[in-house]
């Protein structure tokens, strides 16, 4: 590896969205209330002349072990995008996998996971048949992605895996009816685990963020586990890095805080730094501190290169939700997903204005809190500023805090010292349109209770936890930038029938993980039962992963769609008119140990070319789908 220092083309300045025409065409409809920034943020899509329609009215739908996706009677379902396919004039994937690394950066990357609908302005309005579709890739499955698996390893299987991971951006039509991938694109592009990323912030130039490649701590390669989302109401796409810790070859004796981030010397089993020393920490130590942060993207920008958020803090992002105080300022929340982590919420300095504000820095300055929930049903948002003194400590230089740098990058750290609450793997987070009310998905925690660990608390009152549950809270006075809220447990996952605590009202399930408000203030949960305990033992009764809608007034659940086999549900967005659900299918097929037996692809799923016959097949594919109603009428909302 060399080791000058990485100096891309036009990468150093920053852009004003403002400057691109296109962009003051749609911050201009805002005069008129059309903007994004008028819209509901939890989604982004304008009920702009919505016919209502409750999915409740619909006929039940059974829980199902199919490999095939299941849609309650009344929907239809259509395939859009899977692994493999072209972006835009690139190749399709061949159903033995032997695409090169070159094939995949211009085909859709492995495991979708969240993504949004980003309309174009058309007539004036925002369109319902053609956007922009920005959608995560959160890791790889190398016995699927490559023909013989991880035999024969080389730098071109990691490559391949890099290129599989990151985002993609792809322009969508409906013509005729029916969704198709606009081919060829100038909107289309893959972002990768090697495109260039900027980095703004406190974490910017920081020492522990230099590497041989940046000695100026401005510039990093790639970003990957791209999990959950956020958007901004100026039009842009906030993907999140989750699980970064498991792609590094980690010391045989890591520091504290490398543990603290779960760093170790066998990682997850990508080795990629085999290939790429700069995944090897004996070699490259601050690699690891440049990932675990919110990476912002422009779709409609795409010259321009990603931004790593650096004042959001350092940590397994699983979203970022965005929401807009009364008072015009920017709020983002968070979640740490791994056991006993926690939620967090990013409060900007500077007030967006549509069509005023210059939105290049807007993220880069403001404070980040994290949740403490009280026994009472109280809680407080506890500010991580460099300084900021607690009863178990302060944020100084004594416990290792020199500036909000250091902060940031040593994130969880902070929010230990602070006294936050830890929690059952706070997930996906979405706000309610009208109140403002904020929900957040605890997956699961087999471990709480366990012999020294943390036991059962009010917010998280289940030991062994193992199917999950739903938190809500009301900031004060309806203030999202509030230091103060109020909380409740909105739902306790798990059957009720035999599931002691359950507070499940309708169909039951397990493991919630994707969360969102529709405008019309329906609450869309996917859950994520991992593939080693699917259809077994206490998960048999909830049958494949599912997509339920949920009435926040009553509790009420209602199944609308169920999965293939072995699949994750994760992802959902909207068009405008409500009238098309875009929704992921992750990972179908999948085994426990997360790789599959390259000799025998479809052994345990042939999804989706078994459903669809225009698939590629020859192995399981993760793919975006789309829902609409028969009759016509709005599916979301």
């Amino acid at each position: 590896m060399s080791n000058t220092c990485f100096d891309p083309l036009d990468l150093s300045a920053d852009h004003d969205g403002l400057a691109n025409p296109f962009r003051r065409r749609l911050l201009a409809a805002g005069a008129l209330g059309l903007s994004t920034a008028s819209l509901p943020l939890s989604s982004l899509a304008a009920s702009v002349g919505r016919a209502q329609g409750s999915l409740f009215d619909l006929p039940p739908l059974a829980a199902s072990t199919a490999d095939a996706v299941r849609v309650a009677p009344g929907l239809k379902v259509d395939l859009l995008y899977a692994w493999g396919d072209a972006i835009s004039d690139g190749p399709n994937a061949r159903p033995d996998a032997s695409d090169s690394a070159a094939d995949q950066a211009r085909q859709a990357g492995m495991h979708h996971d969240g993504m949004h609908f980003f309309p174009f302005i058309e007539h004036g309005k925002p369109s319902s048949s053609h956007g922009l579709l920005c959608i995560n890739h959160e890791y790889t499955d190398d016995g699927l992605l490559h023909t013989d698996g991880q035999q024969t390893w080389n730098a071109e299987k990691v490559s391949k895996s890099k290129a599989a991971h990151g985002v993609s951006v792809i322009e969508v039509r409906l013509e005729q009816g029916r969704w198709q991938v606009v081919r060829p694109s100038r909107w289309a592009r893959r972002i990768t685990a090697d495109t260039p990323c900027r980095l703004a912030g406190p974490a910017r130039a920081h020492p522990a963020m230099l590497t041989q490649q940046d000695r100026r701590g401005e510039f990093v390669l790639g970003t990957f586990n791209n999990c959950a989302m956020g958007v901004t109401p100026w039009g842009t796409y906030l993907t999140c890095e989750e699980n970064f810790n498991g792609y590094f070859k980690g010391p045989r004796q890591p520091s504290p805080d490398q543990r603290r981030y779960g760093l170790t010397e066998q990682g997850f089993g990508f080795r990629w730094h085999e290939f790429d020393e700069r995944f090897d920490t004996n070699r490259h130590p601050n690699e690891p501190n440049r990932f675990g942060w919110v990476v912002e993207i422009d779709p409609w920008r795409p010259d321009q290169p990603p931004v790593k958020r650096t004042a959001l803090g350092r940590f397994k992002h699983e979203g970022a939700t965005v929401t807009q105080a009364k008072d015009g300022r920017i709020v983002v929340y968070m979640g740490d997903d791994e056991r006993f982590e926690y939620v967090y919420k990013f409060v900007s300095k500077a007030r967006y204005q549509p069509g005023k504000s210059d939105t290049a820095q807007l993220l880069d300055d403001g404070t980040l809190y994290v949740a403490r929930f009280e026994e009472d049903g109280s809680g407080q948002w506890l500010p991580l500023r460099h300084g900021e003194r607690f009863a178990k400590g302060a944020l100084n230089s004594e416990a290792g805090f020199h500036n909000q740098g250091d902060v940031v990058i040593r994130c969880r750290q902070a929010a230990d010292i602070a006294g936050a609450t830890p929690m059952d793997r706070p997930e996906w987070i979405a706000v309610h349109p009208v109140s403002g009310e904020v929900y957040v998905t605890l997956t699961n925690n087999s471990e709480r209770g366990k012999t020294d660990r943390v036991g059962p608390d009010a917010a998280n009152p289940r030991a062994h936890n193992i199917h999950g549950h739903i938190v809500r809270w009301r900031e004060a006075d309806g203030d999202a930038t509030a230091l103060r809220f109020n909380w409740d447990i909105f739902a306790l996952a798990g059957d009720p029938a035999q599931t002691q605590g359950s507070t499940i009202r309708g169909d039951a399930f397990s493991c919630p993980d994707g969360l969102w408000f529709d405008p019309s203030g329906q609450l869309w949960i996917q859950t994520d039962v991992s593939s080693g305990v699917l259809n077994q033992g206490d998960f048999k009764t909830f049958g494949n992963n599912q997509m339920l809608v949920a009435d926040v007034k009553t509790g009420q659940t209602r199944r609308v769609l169920t999965g293939p086999l072995g699949c994750e549900l994760t992802g959902i967005t909207a068009t405008p008119d409500g009238r098309s659900l875009f929704v992921n299918i992750q990972h179908p097929g999948e085994t426990p140990s997360e790789r599959t037996d390259p000799s025998l692809p479809t052994a345990r799923s042939g999804w989706p070319a078994n459903q669809f016959p225009h698939a590629t097949g020859g192995r399981p594919r993760s793919a975006t789908i789309i829902i609409t109603r028969q009759d016509g009428h709005p599916v979301a909302g």
